[in-house]
């Protein structure tokens, strides 16, 4: 990008001196002089003015293209973020606010050349009469006034407009993600009033936009013709008095032109407010520093998960839980109790308001990047198979894995086997399900966190998967959230869960006797069962 930022810088400027040597030329060409400077000016602008235009383009793509990647990079490495921005919110900053903030170097090159020529035509002015210069700096007070009123107001309401435009993108990115529950609930057309109620804020942002710049065009338009006459009356007395020549007239009024071009610039300076807009939206997420990366190894371990003071404010704890070394501890309780919100704390996706999470006595916090990932694993509900093909999604996962996780059969049947294209499959979630599961073992961490990671299954693959899960993962530890009786009486431990509090921890067989836990059992939703 650096050579076309010097391309762009060089041919600018150099454009904008053919410019401002062009009425100085022509005045010099009709005082009879020669018209060969007036050709080589014309020939060099032209020059310079085709390459800055090729040289801009290029300059906005390489700096967005930047942009994007290190705001990916930062999403990536934050991870989830509780209360931050929606995935569409997300979605429209990389798309569309890192593209306006990428446009920010040619708009401020373009406004800065657009003010230096300017200036330097004041000056033409200045050296063919003092009376020429006083002529004009009579409008550039009121000019000034009006560009500053005119940035701050654009400004604001570009900010607007993209804000309001991130809403209206989160809704839509919901809607679609719950599209099959729509239609199946019938919610049609409550969702779409739903996703489009932000729309005429979206038209009242728009409108303000436009309407400042329509009255600032107007605004720049009679400032200019006032200003413009002024010079030129003042040019026309001179000349009749024989002070001013005609070629130098003629320069007169270019360099009058040139001077007001500044204020003329409405498309040019909004595109320096739509850049800073941008950029002000792409560095909220920038400058907010992602965790600092751990420094600890894993110890040898059983693989000992121990949550002390463990809280999330309003929904989880303050609570304690040890989960013992090559044990499996279900999470039990009614929906909303904190199940998924305890097993994400768990595993470091989401981190706790107060408390430590340890693996064998280290905070999981402290461990390097590699050593979480040796330390904890996921299966989820719906997981996203990333990589371009099955077998980077499987990250490795071998015969073993996928007839444990019961997916080779169906793997048996793509076309093209481990090299089929992700974007091409069309698996049902239980078969997404048995390929997260397969991936989690070719992982063999330490600790395993099952989030809902069966609820796709029917009865009898179920429990064909949790028998060879179990035979898989002997000697490891296991968090799994439990949806099913039969979940929580295979395991060692049951935690049971009430409000976000941890109530009880003790083996199924000993909870089932109260009708409190048997009450919370009964009232978790079935799970959706899919081939």
């Amino acid at each position: 990008m650096r050579g076309w930022v010097i391309v762009l810088s060089a041919a600018v400027p150099v454009e904008a001196a053919a410019t401002l040597a062009l009425p100085g030329t022509v005045g010099g060409a009709i005082d009879g002089g020669s018209a060969l400077p007036l050709a080589g000016v014309l020939l060099v602008g032209a020059l310079a003015g085709s390459v800055a235009t090729l040289a801009g383009p290029a300059v906005a793509a390489d700096t967005t293209v930047g942009l994007r990647q290190r705001l990916l990079r930062r999403v990536l490495a934050r991870g989830p973020v509780p209360g931050g921005p929606a995935t569409g919110d997300l979605t429209a900053r990389l798309v569309g606010s890192a593209a306006d903030a990428g446009g920010a170097l040619p708009s401020r090159i373009t406004a800065a050349t657009a003010l230096l020529t300017s200036l330097g035509a004041v000056l033409g002015l200045a050296l063919l009469s003092p009376w020429l210069a006083a002529a004009f700096f009579a409008g550039v007070l009121p000019g000034v006034l009006l560009i500053r009123l005119f940035l701050r107001d654009v400004a604001q309401a570009f900010t607007r407009y993209q804000q309001v435009q991130a809403e209206l993108a989160a809704r839509l990115t919901g809607a679609l993600a719950g599209l099959r529950s729509i239609h199946a609930a019938g919610a049609r057309e409550g969702e779409t009033a739903r996703v489009l109620a932000p729309l005429p804020r979206l038209a009242e942002a728009g409108h303000a936009l436009w309407g400042t710049q329509r009255r600032t065009v107007w605004q720049a338009t009679l400032l200019v013709a006032l200003v413009e006459l002024s010079v030129l009356g003042t040019a026309g007395l001179q000349l009749s008095d024989g002070t001013l020549r005609p070629g130098e007239l003629a320069a007169a009024a270019g360099w009058a032109a040139l001077g007001l071009g500044f204020f003329e610039q409405v498309e040019a300076l909004a595109g320096v407010a739509h850049a800073r807009a941008g950029r002000d939206r792409v560095a909220e997420l920038l400058d907010a520093p992602p965790p600092p990366p751990g420094t600890r190894d894993l110890p040898d371990g059983p693989g000992e998960l121990t949550l002390i003071g463990v809280s999330v404010e309003g929904l989880l704890g303050p609570l304690d839980l040890t989960v013992p070394g090559g044990r499996t501890v279900a999470l039990v309780g009614r929906s909303g109790s904190g199940k998924s919100l305890l097993a994400a704390v768990a595993g470091g996706l989401r981190a706790p308001d107060t408390g430590l999470v340890l693996i064998d006595g280290v905070p999981l916090a402290e461990l390097t990047p590699g050593q979480r990932r040796a330390a904890v694993g996921y299966a989820f509900e719906r997981p996203v198979l990333v990589g371009a093909t099955v077998g980077e999604a499987l990250e490795g996962a071998g015969g073993a894995e996928t007839r444990a996780a019961r997916a080779d059969g169906f793997l048996a049947r793509l076309p093209l086997g481990d090299a089929t294209p992700t974007s091409e499959l069309r698996l049902s979630g239980g078969e997404l399900q048995r390929l997260g599961l397969a991936r989690l073992l070719a992982q063999r961490p330490r600790v395993m966190i099952l989030d809902d990671a069966t609820s796709s299954l029917d009865l009898a693959t179920e429990h064909q998967v949790t028998e060879a899960l179990t035979r898989a993962t002997s000697g490891r530890t296991r968090l799994v959230v439990a949806h099913r009786p039969g979940a929580a009486a295979r395991a060692d431990l049951v935690a049971w869960l009430d409000g976000g509090r941890l109530r009880a921890l003790a083996p199924h067989s000993t909870l089932i006797k109260q009708p409190d836990y048997r009450a919370a059992l009964a009232a978790v939703p079935a799970p959706r069962s899919a081939p």
